[in-house]
């Protein structure tokens, strides 16, 4: 059976609450990303460890995303051994697992010992990207996480089964590449090299890749995930 969530508002007060409650410290947070110049990029704390992008569906994106898939499957890539990638099998939890992808690929994030965030990925470090989605829709205390804290925000959460035409992916610098995680994606996405110093001026040319091959949509939002300044 499949499960069917509310959709997560892109709102830093509603995510940092989520992450919290997962068990993520609070020398982390998530930061609106105002504009996508680098003048507009400076405003952001450093170091920035993840890029979250949430932008509308469009068919030209599903066609591309099969053809990349497609390909990848005739000639598959490597990736590196502790990239932490997973399958989205839960409906509108695309928000979620871009969060799972900005932290568990960031092992300088702390999380607490005993806390939800810890204990998934103690129980999924060595599975299949497919297992690891399975197993967070059996987990209840994420889903009931999510729950409770997608009924917050600045707008009316909607009906679980309610058509969404926007998505969540995470951007994330592993090993000095800038990889694309996508739990509606069968692979990641190779970006090419960044580092510690580039990566959020790299994340943001690929945000802007999106917009430009939607020009006529102004509904895109960028977030990212940085240490928390007083």
């Amino acid at each position: 059976m499949t499960i069917w969530l509310v959709p997560l508002e892109s709102n830093p007060d509603v995510l940092n609450k989520f992450i919290y409650n997962l068990g993520v410290s609070k020398k982390w947070n998530i930061v609106d990303v105002i504009g996508l110049e680098p003048d507009m990029l400076e405003w952001v704390p450093q170091p920035v460890r993840a890029v979250i992008l949430l932008f509308p569906c469009s068919d030209k994106h599903a066609a591309q995303v099969a053809k990349e898939n497609a390909e990848k499957k005739a000639n598959p890539e490597t990736y590196p051994t502790d990239l932490f990638y997973m399958r989205q099998t839960i409906r509108n939890a695309c928000g979620t697992i871009a969060l799972i992808h900005s932290i568990a690929n960031n092992p300088d994030v702390e999380l607490e010992e005993n806390g939800i965030l810890t204990k998934y990925l103690n129980q999924t470090r060595n599975l299949t990207p497919e297992e690891r989605g399975r197993i967070l829709e059996g987990s209840e205390e994420f889903i009931e996480t999510h729950k409770e804290v997608a009924q917050e925000g600045q707008t009316e959460a909607p009906d679980p089964h309610d058509k969404v035409n926007y998505h969540f992916i995470a951007f994330v610098n592993k090993n000095g590449q800038l990889f694309e995680l996508d739990g509606s994606r069968e692979f990641p996405v190779k970006h090419g090299p960044t580092s510690s110093e580039t990566f959020l001026q790299d994340a943001a040319k690929i945000c802007k890749t999106f917009m430009e091959d939607n020009p006529d949509e102004v509904r895109f939002n960028v977030i990212a995930l940085t240490p928390t300044h007083d």
